[in-house]
């Protein structure tokens, strides 16, 4: 999976933030805040090929159902997705 947009993860009183850089500060206005599976998707996206084996890290890495791991993985993606972030 690729990320589109320079974003830099943060981290600020226990929360991961990612944080625009560069131009896509200018262009994007905001910031998206993330838990710890969050940013664990994000410090693995552009190691993995497609969202399966995003899944099987999660699955790998934290004690989590497949079922609920594959809807919050889901849900963050989406948003990334929508942010034109990946």
């Amino acid at each position: 999976m690729k990320i589109k947009k320079d974003f830099i993860k943060r981290e600020i009183a226990g929360d991961y933030i990612l944080v625009p850089i560069g131009n896509t500060a200018i262009d994007f206005n905001g910031l998206i805040t993330m838990n710890d599976v969050g940013a664990f998707i994000w410090e693995n996206l552009e190691s993995v090929e497609n969202q399966d084996e995003m899944l099987k890290k999660i699955l790998s890495e934290y004690e989590v159902d497949e079922k609920t791991a594959k809807v919050d993985m889901e849900e963050f993606l989406d948003i990334l997705k929508n942010a034109d972030i990946i």
